[in-house]
């Protein structure tokens, strides 16, 4: 009878054995999320506030905005006649009454130190109020809809070239690895240097080539002015604007990519086990994708994310040239004008694009290799 309770017992240990090695690995799961968004969050605040205090110059830049409102009320009382009639004392009395509601009403009467963790709070949440001297296309002077605004066309332009230029290295890549010292070879290795220059240096090129010489592709631009009506014919206009940026972004990272990750192909083949699947007689292909492809992965998606990240960093220059209407013009535009608000809502962006890329890395890595694992410090 003793025997059969312990029986029955090992069978429930064992039944629950598995419900409990999914608990424990979701809690795992659960707090290493948590602890990773709560650390990306503080980085990213930190980022933000170093950016707000060097974008208004330490405060410096309150006190242009208080000269310039002092400035436009002055010749607002001056364009009166009935104020010119006013004795000077009377005059600049009410002067500095309208400059200060004026101040109030901006919040420049507080300490900066002070307004600094309130303009924070509303950075994060992309709560920046209303701009000083900037736009949007549609008429609105809400920070928040002129970022919006731009955001999408920001994506549309790095996702295309992002999307070509991963598949694109990656299966270059894979053909010179098997064709190690090959002319095409030889010619990559030759051409990885021309990466040292950033895609708008090319892009000022191709600008002039096929824009300017030839007159085939547009000089700059998303779409025609006025941009088609119909859709298909919109999305194909756009297309057309797409190619000089997407070409000059390729030109300055597909050559040092391909020959990179060659290289990560080349070390990976040359592997004892390799070796062995081969000595098994195992199919070329399916060596390549399982013993050479699948454990480079990894070192493949973190130099890509590290080139998208530089991309972004770049976007300031390139959208410029190209009179792409994202956040990199925007930017540009921003430091311009000295628009503080709009240039903390476009950091805000990039620091938010940034801080989900670090965070799916980890995950993707799980999903590629099976050696990582979630929550753990080891590969197993």
């Amino acid at each position: 009878m003793s025997e059969t309770v312990q029986i029955s017992q090992a069978d429930d240990s064992a039944a629950a054995s598995p419900k409990s090695t999914l608990g424990r690995t979701l809690r795992r799961l659960g707090t290493y999320t948590g602890v990773r968004i709560v650390t990306l969050f503080i980085t990213v605040i930190i980022g933000v506030y170093l950016t707000i205090l060097i974008a208004n110059m330490g405060g410096y830049v309150d006190r242009i905005r208080s000269g310039q409102i002092r400035e436009q009320i002055g010749l607002q009382i001056l364009a009166d006649p009935f104020m010119r009639q006013l004795e000077p004392e009377e005059r600049n009395a009410i002067i500095e009454e309208r400059v200060a509601i004026e101040e109030r009403r901006m919040g420049l009467d507080r300490p900066f130190i002070v307004r600094s963790f309130d303009f924070l709070k509303d950075a994060l949440t992309l709560n920046l109020g209303r701009a000083m001297f900037m736009s949007s296309d549609s008429g609105s002077k809400e920070v928040r809809n002129i970022i919006l605004e731009r955001l999408g066309s920001t994506l549309i332009l790095f996702a295309t070239t992002n999307f070509i230029l991963f598949f694109g290295a990656l299966f270059a890549a894979l053909a010179l690895s098997r064709a190690y010292g090959s002319f095409w070879d030889r010619m990559i290795i030759a051409l990885s240097p021309t990466s040292s220059a950033p895609g708008w240096f090319y892009g000022i090129f191709l600008l002039l080539i096929f824009a300017g010489v030839l007159g085939v592709l547009p000089f700059g631009g998303m779409v025609d002015a006025p941009p088609p009506d119909n859709p298909l014919a919109y999305g194909l206009n756009m297309l057309k604007h797409l190619i000089l940026p997407v070409v000059a972004l390729l030109c300055s990272s597909s050559a040092i990519t391909v020959f990179g990750w060659r290289t990560f192909f080349l070390i990976y083949s040359s592997e004892d086990y390799v070796d062995m699947a081969k000595a098994k007689g195992l199919p070329d292909r399916m060596i390549e994708r399982r013993y050479v492809l699948r454990p480079t992965l990894p070192n493949i998606i973190t130099s890509f994310a590290l080139m998208v990240i530089a991309m972004w960093t770049g976007a300031i220059i390139l959208e410029t040239v190209f009179n792409w209407p994202g956040l990199g013009q925007l930017y540009y535009q921003a430091v311009s004008n000295n628009e503080t608000a709009v240039i903390v809502g476009n950091t805000v962006i990039y620091a938010y694009l940034l801080g989900i890329t670090v965070f799916l890395l980890d995950f993707i890595y799980a999903l590629v290799d099976p050696r990582v694992k979630i929550g753990e410090g080891t590969r197993q």
